[in-house]
Protein backbone atom coordinates (compact mmCIF):
# COMPACT_ATOMS: atom_id res chain seq x y z
CA UNK A 1 0.00 0.00 0.00
CA UNK A 2 2.54 2.77 1.16
CA UNK A 3 4.85 4.07 -1.34
CA UNK A 4 7.68 6.56 -1.04
CA UNK A 5 7.52 10.67 -2.75
CA UNK A 6 10.84 11.85 -4.13
CA UNK A 7 11.13 15.31 -4.27
CA UNK A 8 13.78 16.83 -6.70
CA UNK A 9 14.16 20.88 -6.56
CA UNK A 10 10.68 21.91 -6.67
CA UNK A 11 9.77 25.48 -6.67
CA UNK A 12 6.28 26.53 -6.32
CA UNK A 13 4.92 29.42 -7.72
CA UNK A 14 1.79 31.73 -7.46
CA UNK A 15 1.53 33.25 -10.57
CA UNK A 16 4.71 35.30 -10.65
CA UNK A 17 5.07 34.96 -6.70
CA UNK A 18 7.84 32.10 -5.94
CA UNK A 19 6.39 30.59 -2.68
CA UNK A 20 8.98 27.46 -1.90
CA UNK A 21 12.14 27.71 -3.55
CA UNK A 22 14.47 24.56 -4.07
CA UNK A 23 12.95 21.87 -2.08
CA UNK A 24 14.88 18.14 -2.36
CA UNK A 25 13.24 15.67 -0.16
CA UNK A 26 12.56 11.75 0.28
CA UNK A 27 9.76 10.98 1.86
CA UNK A 28 9.98 7.47 3.41
CA UNK A 29 7.20 5.15 3.20
CA UNK A 30 5.34 3.57 6.09
CA UNK A 31 6.77 6.35 8.37
CA UNK A 32 5.82 9.61 9.36
CA UNK A 33 7.34 12.68 8.34
CA UNK A 34 6.61 16.22 10.05
CA UNK A 35 7.31 19.35 8.61
CA UNK A 36 7.76 22.16 10.98
CA UNK A 37 8.72 26.07 10.65
CA UNK A 38 7.48 29.47 11.37
CA UNK A 39 3.96 30.59 9.70
CA UNK A 40 4.31 31.30 6.57
CA UNK A 41 7.14 29.50 5.44
CA UNK A 42 5.91 27.33 2.61
CA UNK A 43 5.03 24.33 4.75
CA UNK A 44 1.38 23.74 3.84
CA UNK A 45 2.08 25.13 0.52
CA UNK A 46 4.73 22.94 -0.23
CA UNK A 47 2.10 19.67 1.14
CA UNK A 48 -0.36 20.78 -1.00
CA UNK A 49 2.08 20.41 -4.33
CA UNK A 50 2.58 16.33 -2.71
CA UNK A 51 -1.36 15.64 -3.94
CA UNK A 52 -1.63 19.25 -6.94
CA UNK A 53 -4.21 20.51 -3.92
CA UNK A 54 -2.29 24.06 -4.94
CA UNK A 55 -3.71 23.99 -7.93
CA UNK A 56 -7.53 25.18 -6.85
CA UNK A 57 -5.35 28.60 -6.56
CA UNK A 58 -5.40 30.39 -10.05
CA UNK A 59 -1.84 30.72 -11.03
CA UNK A 60 -0.47 28.04 -9.19
CA UNK A 61 2.46 25.46 -11.01
CA UNK A 62 6.09 24.18 -9.95
CA UNK A 63 8.78 23.45 -11.77
CA UNK A 64 11.14 20.50 -10.62
CA UNK A 65 10.09 17.23 -9.67
CA UNK A 66 7.77 14.88 -7.56
CA UNK A 67 7.57 11.44 -8.17
CA UNK A 68 5.65 8.62 -6.24
CA UNK A 69 7.32 5.24 -6.55
CA UNK A 70 8.99 6.71 -9.88
CA UNK A 71 5.99 7.77 -11.21
CA UNK A 72 5.91 11.39 -11.96
CA UNK A 73 3.16 13.21 -10.25
CA UNK A 74 3.30 16.15 -12.54
CA UNK A 75 3.82 13.92 -15.88
CA UNK A 76 2.04 15.22 -18.83
CA UNK A 77 -0.66 12.21 -18.98
CA UNK A 78 -1.08 12.20 -15.21
CA UNK A 79 -4.84 13.57 -14.40
CA UNK A 80 -4.52 15.86 -10.58
CA UNK A 81 -8.10 13.15 -9.80
CA UNK A 82 -6.30 10.07 -9.80
CA UNK A 83 -2.91 11.71 -7.81
CA UNK A 84 -5.67 12.64 -5.23
CA UNK A 85 -6.64 9.03 -5.20
CA UNK A 86 -3.21 7.72 -4.45
CA UNK A 87 -2.29 10.74 -2.07
CA UNK A 88 -5.35 11.63 0.25
CA UNK A 89 -6.07 14.63 2.63
CA UNK A 90 -7.12 15.78 5.85
CA UNK A 91 -7.24 19.43 6.51
CA UNK A 92 -6.85 21.34 9.38
CA UNK A 93 -10.46 21.95 10.42
CA UNK A 94 -12.57 19.06 9.76
CA UNK A 95 -14.74 19.07 6.95
CA UNK A 96 -17.46 16.41 6.65
CA UNK A 97 -20.36 17.07 4.79
CA UNK A 98 -22.82 18.98 6.90
CA UNK A 99 -26.03 17.14 5.50
CA UNK A 100 -24.54 14.09 4.56
CA UNK A 101 -24.84 10.90 7.12
CA UNK A 102 -21.87 9.76 9.01
CA UNK A 103 -21.88 6.11 6.35
CA UNK A 104 -22.29 8.66 3.22
CA UNK A 105 -19.65 11.10 4.50
CA UNK A 106 -16.83 7.70 4.58
CA UNK A 107 -18.23 7.11 1.23
CA UNK A 108 -18.00 10.46 -0.33
CA UNK A 109 -14.85 9.79 -1.69
CA UNK A 110 -15.49 6.94 -2.68
CA UNK A 111 -18.61 7.54 -4.67
CA UNK A 112 -16.89 10.48 -6.49
CA UNK A 113 -14.30 8.28 -7.83
CA UNK A 114 -17.38 6.68 -9.56
CA UNK A 115 -16.86 3.05 -8.29
CA UNK A 116 -20.49 1.49 -7.74
CA UNK A 117 -20.63 -0.42 -4.83
CA UNK A 118 -23.39 -2.46 -3.71
CA UNK A 119 -24.87 -2.13 -0.56
CA UNK A 120 -22.63 -5.03 1.29
CA UNK A 121 -19.74 -3.57 -0.15
CA UNK A 122 -20.45 0.11 0.91
CA UNK A 123 -21.28 -1.29 4.89
CA UNK A 124 -18.06 -3.15 4.58
CA UNK A 125 -16.12 0.29 3.60
CA UNK A 126 -17.78 2.06 6.20
CA UNK A 127 -17.04 0.08 8.64
CA UNK A 128 -13.75 -0.91 8.02
CA UNK A 129 -12.78 2.88 7.11
CA UNK A 130 -14.21 4.09 10.44
CA UNK A 131 -12.22 1.12 12.92
CA UNK A 132 -9.34 2.24 10.68
CA UNK A 133 -9.99 6.13 12.15
CA UNK A 134 -10.32 4.14 15.12
CA UNK A 135 -14.58 5.75 15.18
CA UNK A 136 -16.43 2.63 14.75
CA UNK A 137 -17.13 1.80 18.33
CA UNK A 138 -18.38 5.29 19.23
CA UNK A 139 -21.13 5.99 15.58
CA UNK A 140 -21.55 2.77 14.78
CA UNK A 141 -25.38 2.59 16.28
CA UNK A 142 -26.02 6.34 14.61
CA UNK A 143 -24.78 5.96 11.04
CA UNK A 144 -27.26 7.67 9.60
CA UNK A 145 -26.92 10.87 11.78
CA UNK A 146 -25.51 13.43 9.84
CA UNK A 147 -21.65 14.18 10.13
CA UNK A 148 -22.13 17.53 12.00
CA UNK A 149 -23.79 15.76 14.92
CA UNK A 150 -20.13 14.54 15.75
CA UNK A 151 -17.62 16.30 18.17
CA UNK A 152 -14.71 18.49 16.59
CA UNK A 153 -12.50 15.42 17.50
CA UNK A 154 -14.67 12.76 15.90
CA UNK A 155 -15.54 14.91 12.84
CA UNK A 156 -11.60 14.83 12.19
CA UNK A 157 -11.30 11.18 12.86
CA UNK A 158 -14.52 11.14 9.86
CA UNK A 159 -12.40 13.02 7.45
CA UNK A 160 -9.35 10.63 8.49
CA UNK A 161 -11.80 7.83 7.66
CA UNK A 162 -12.94 9.56 4.38
CA UNK A 163 -9.18 9.82 3.34
CA UNK A 164 -8.75 5.93 3.93
CA UNK A 165 -11.93 4.37 2.32
CA UNK A 166 -10.19 5.23 -1.16
CA UNK A 167 -7.32 3.24 0.02
CA UNK A 168 -4.43 5.48 -0.68
CA UNK A 169 -0.64 5.15 -0.43
CA UNK A 170 0.00 8.84 1.50
CA UNK A 171 -1.68 10.24 3.48
CA UNK A 172 -1.43 14.24 3.81
CA UNK A 173 -2.01 16.17 7.28
CA UNK A 174 -2.48 19.75 7.17
CA UNK A 175 -2.26 20.68 10.98
CA UNK A 176 -4.90 18.03 11.85
CA UNK A 177 -5.46 18.44 14.94
CA UNK A 178 -4.74 22.96 15.38
CA UNK A 179 -8.51 23.11 16.11
CA UNK A 180 -9.14 20.03 18.82
CA UNK A 181 -8.69 20.22 22.07
CA UNK A 182 -5.55 17.65 23.91
CA UNK A 183 -7.83 14.80 24.61
CA UNK A 184 -8.79 15.29 21.00
CA UNK A 185 -5.47 15.39 19.73
CA UNK A 186 -3.79 13.02 21.87
CA UNK A 187 -6.48 10.45 19.69
CA UNK A 188 -5.16 11.51 16.27
CA UNK A 189 -2.00 11.31 17.28
CA UNK A 190 -2.79 7.54 18.72
CA UNK A 191 -4.25 6.92 15.66
CA UNK A 192 -1.31 8.25 13.59
CA UNK A 193 0.91 5.54 14.74
CA UNK A 194 -1.44 2.88 13.81
CA UNK A 195 -1.82 4.35 10.85
CA UNK A 196 1.53 4.52 9.97
CA UNK A 197 2.08 0.83 9.54
CA UNK A 198 -0.33 0.87 6.45
CA UNK A 199 0.07 4.16 5.50
CA UNK A 200 2.91 7.11 4.13
CA UNK A 201 1.93 10.20 6.17
CA UNK A 202 3.10 13.39 6.25
CA UNK A 203 2.05 16.17 8.48
CA UNK A 204 2.57 19.83 9.17
CA UNK A 205 2.17 21.31 12.43
CA UNK A 206 2.83 24.17 14.71
CA UNK A 207 3.51 22.19 17.71
CA UNK A 208 6.92 21.10 18.29
CA UNK A 209 6.49 18.62 20.99
CA UNK A 210 3.61 16.67 18.44
CA UNK A 211 6.24 16.83 15.70
CA UNK A 212 8.81 14.98 18.53
CA UNK A 213 6.28 12.59 19.38
CA UNK A 214 4.52 11.33 16.14
CA UNK A 215 7.15 11.63 13.38
CA UNK A 216 9.96 9.36 12.26
CA UNK A 217 11.50 12.17 10.12
CA UNK A 218 10.99 16.06 11.13
CA UNK A 219 12.10 18.65 7.63
CA UNK A 220 12.50 22.51 8.72
CA UNK A 221 11.42 25.07 6.71
CA UNK A 222 12.61 28.89 6.77
CA UNK A 223 11.30 31.95 5.34
CA UNK A 224 14.50 34.54 4.81
CA UNK A 225 11.59 37.14 5.68
CA UNK A 226 8.18 38.82 4.33
CA UNK A 227 8.00 38.18 0.30
CA UNK A 228 10.58 35.97 -0.13
CA UNK A 229 10.29 32.01 -1.05
CA UNK A 230 10.05 29.69 1.96
CA UNK A 231 12.93 27.09 1.83
CA UNK A 232 14.09 23.60 3.50
CA UNK A 233 16.67 23.86 5.57
CA UNK A 234 17.41 20.36 6.98
CA UNK A 235 15.87 17.27 7.43
CA UNK A 236 16.66 14.20 9.33
CA UNK A 237 15.71 11.72 11.71
CA UNK A 238 13.37 13.30 14.37
CA UNK A 239 15.59 12.44 17.31
CA UNK A 240 18.68 14.00 15.31
CA UNK A 241 16.83 17.24 14.85
CA UNK A 242 15.48 17.46 18.56
CA UNK A 243 18.57 16.67 19.67
CA UNK A 244 21.32 17.76 17.23
CA UNK A 245 20.20 20.20 14.55
CA UNK A 246 23.40 21.03 12.05
CA UNK A 247 21.93 24.41 11.63
CA UNK A 248 21.29 27.03 14.29
CA UNK A 249 17.92 28.14 12.61
CA UNK A 250 16.77 25.36 13.55
CA UNK A 251 17.87 24.75 17.12
CA UNK A 252 16.65 28.43 17.63
CA UNK A 253 13.10 27.81 16.23
CA UNK A 254 12.72 24.31 18.19
CA UNK A 255 14.19 25.62 20.81
CA UNK A 256 11.50 28.15 20.95
CA UNK A 257 13.63 31.66 20.33
CA UNK A 258 12.18 32.71 17.49
CA UNK A 259 9.26 31.66 15.40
Amino acid sequence: MSKRIDVDDLNVYYSDFLAVEGVSMNIEPKAITALIGPSGCGKSTFLRTLNRMHEVIPGARVTGKATLDGEDLYGPQVDPVAVRRHIGMVFQRPNPFPTMSIADNVLAGVRLNSKRLSKSQAEETVETSLRGANLWNEVKDRLDRPGSSLSGGQQQRLCIARAIAVKPDVLLMDEPCSALDPISTLAIEDLMHELKSDYTIVIVTHNMQQAARVSDRTAFFNIAGTGKPGKLIEMDDTTVMFSSPREKATEDYISGRFG
